[in-house]
């Protein structure tokens, strides 16, 4: 026998996964990733009996429900589903996936769009950060428009945009925007900058591994020592950043940055954290702006000198660029981080039944329901 539940295939910004109401899956936290396993059809590479792509930009999941935080209209919570093993990761965010909450959360009525708005606003708060993000979807009638002219380096064709503006991502996950206490660490014999901005990351300069820094991540992907060398690096920067012991989980991220052409890009190669980006991840774009425009990181931009206001950094990525509006101000003769901003877009892909193999769930899950017992 089999079990079923609802289920909604997305495509937000450059990765893919299901979408689902945290009613729809078992409310036990244990239950429900063994449930995202099997959907996914992890542990394979291919994820041949499941929803995953075989990549880790495609065995996302995104669960959402109404809000009970003061000032949000829905909760998300992020999980990342590994390809190979049987393991679900809830401690990261993907702002990519987070495109899609606020067209799924109109779609399955948890935020109304009034039928004479363009534009309908979704507070959501994320569960696994504690960070609030406000998202405008583009809205005609009351209902969600995927159609329009925006183009995001890393999918083809063009859609409607959703502006995401990230109100208080600093130090969401470790406490403090600079983990360690300093803005420069050497580990390992290298200068670092250990970050917490959207995303937890280890910034390294690419010319430090020898490296021009535009590699494509195939390039990056096929040099097995930098990928070793990589993996030391985090994980000794995950302790220094309060994490503990982090072998198995994707924090903290591995970047590689270099400058960028013109004063306000930099370039940027991000490790998912085994594996090279195709593109970038979002909240990790927006942490690589921050550390452009802060001082004294290893990816500050003299030519970029920090002040208050709003500032558009370019970060160029193997698929193209990603620009992101960073607003600072000035606090105590200090630049501080306000919000960033930046453009993604959604397309929902498939809605229906998704079935689950029974030998993937434990007797008495309270929930997914048998195929024959539909409530």
């Amino acid at each position: 026998m089999s079990y079923h539940l609802p289920c909604v295939l997305m495509r937000g910004g450059t990765s893919r996964g299901p979408f689902f109401l945290a009613d729809w899956l078992p409310q036990d936290p244990l239950q429900r990733d063994r449930t995202l396993i099997a959907a996914l059809g992890s542990p394979h590479e291919l994820q041949i009996d499941g929803l995953g792509g075989g990549h880790s930009l495609t065995s996302k999941v995104a669960i959402v429900s109404r809000s009970v935080h003061a000032g949000c209209d829905v909760d998300y919570l992020f999980a990342q589903v590994s390809v190979g093993e049987a393991r679900v990761d809830t401690r990261p965010n993907c702002g990519n996936m987070l495109a899609g909450v606020g067209p799924f959360a109109i779609e399955q009525g948890l935020v109304h769009a009034g039928r004479q708005a363009d534009v309908t606003q979704v507070r959501v708060y994320n569960l696994n950060t504690g960070a609030r993000i406000d998202l405008q979807v583009q809205t005609r009638d009351g209902r969600v428009r995927y159609e329009g002219d925006m183009r995001i380096d890393g999918v083809q064709g063009t859609a409607a945009p959703v502006l995401m503006s990230f109100r208080d991502a600093w130090g969401a996950v470790t406490g403090q925007l600079f983990p360690t206490g300093q803005r420069i660490d050497t580990i390992a014999g290298l200068q670092v900058t250990c970050i917490d901005a959207a995303q937890v990351m280890v910034l390294v300069p690419a010319a430090a591994l020898g490296l021009r820094g535009d590699e494509s991540a195939a390039e990056l992907d096929a040099d097995t020592a930098l990928l070793a060398r990589l993996q030391a690096l985090r994980c000794q920067a995950g302790l220094r950043m309060g994490l503990g012991g982090i072998p198995d989980s994707v924090l903290p991220k591995p970047v590689l940055v270099a400058p960028g052409p013109a004063p306000g890009s930099i370039v940027s190669r991000y490790f998912t954290p085994w594996r090279c980006h195709r593109s970038h991840a979002v909240t990790g774009a927006i942490g690589v702006a921050a550390a452009l425009l802060l001082p004294g990181t290893v990816a500050t931009d003299a030519r970029t000198p920090a002040s208050a206001g709003t500032h558009r950094v370019q970060v160029l990525h193997p698929a193209g660029r990603t620009p992101v509006d960073v607003q600072l101000a000035l606090v105590d003769g200090h630049c501080t981080l306000v919000q960033a901003a930046l453009v993604r877009t959604a397309r929902k892909i498939f809605e229906g039944t998704l079935f689950v193999a029974q030998s993937a769930m434990e007797p008495g899950c309270p929930g997914p329901w048998p195929a024959d017992d539909r409530p």
